[in-house]
């Protein structure tokens, strides 16, 4: 079932009409999907499987997304260039389960079948397992090149790996945890803030729906952790006091030092939310995004 424009109603109405069995969403379009299903439910019970896919859930979306379908959910993580990488299945969504099943719901799961994963540190040596490092993806599925950019294909591509870009870790058992973009890590005061963390602290407050975090120049510290906050409709907060409940939540340093709040967060054609034109207003007439 092709729609001509995204909506999350549109999504809710087609699923029943058709009793579509598989739905492939962006992360936002989940969220959207479940409180469409609350506010307005409609039969969804030939769904037996949603697959999420072009970034990360936040844990607390994806826990009430469980409660509302059930475990239908997969997360497969990888990159037009690769196809696959890894999967969270089903099975491993269980947000009732042990501290360390809980856990693997920040992953992205496994590598896929005749798919590898690998940690790397800057002098590309393998990382043992629980360190962060760059992500490499090797399989078969791999793009021969980027058409006419000789330069960069071999600068990403090298001994059979993608280098993503990407940063994470992997556990004992394999489990993918993607940290961020290599380009997305706040330096602040010489400590690497990883804003993913900083929005986890955030998405556990009821009254945030949406957020965003960058680092944005702060003459002592060199970056300062900026959040741009989406509020549920009808909810109200201050500022001092939603970085005071993220206090609670990640260390101090790592907490927003300053937040603000919109009535929607500027999104890329893929929905994924396009930080850089967040940064842009902070970073303009600068010589380069960083400090």
């Amino acid at each position: 079932v092709l729609m001509r424009k995204y909506s999350a109603e549109g999504v809710a109405e087609e699923l029943e009409r058709h009793r579509a069995t598989l739905a492939h969403l962006a992360p936002l379009m989940v969220q959207e999907l479940v409180a469409e299903q609350r506010a307005h439910p409609r039969d969804h019970t030939a769904l037996r499987l949603v697959q999420y896919a072009s970034g990360p859930m936040p844990l607390e979306p994806l826990r009430r997304a469980l409660k509302t379908y059930g475990p239908i959910f997969m997360q497969v993580y990888g990159m037009t260039e690769t196809g696959l990488g890894t999967i969270l299945h089903p099975h491993d969504h269980r947000p009732d389960g042990t501290p360390a099943e809980q856990q693997r719901l920040q992953s992205a799961g496994q590598p896929s079948l005749h798919f590898a994963i690998r940690i790397v540190g800057e002098d590309g040596r393998d990382l043992p397992a629980g360190e962060m490092g760059e992500i490499l993806i090797g399989g078969p599925c791999l793009m021969q090149g980027y058409w006419r950019q000789d330069r960069v294909s071999a600068r990403t591509i090298r001994d059979g790996w993608m280098h993503t870009g990407d940063i994470g870790s992997l556990d004992g058992e394999g489990f993918l945890t993607i940290r961020d973009r290599k380009k997305d890590i706040i330096i602040s005061g010489g400590e690497n803030i990883f804003p993913r963390d900083v929005e986890e602290a955030l998405y556990r407050h009821e009254d945030v729906a949406e957020a965003a975090v960058i680092g944005v120049p702060d003459e002592r510290w060199g970056e300062a952790v900026k959040a741009v906050v989406v509020l549920r409709s009808g909810a109200t907060m201050d500022e001092a006091g939603l970085i005071a409940f993220c206090r609670q939540h990640i260390a101090s340093y790592k907490k927003p030092k300053s937040i603000d709040f919109v009535a929607e967060l500027p999104r890329l054609p893929n929905k994924k939310i396009d930080k850089k034109k967040l940064r842009e207003p902070f970073w303009a007439g600068r010589a380069r995004n960083v400090n």
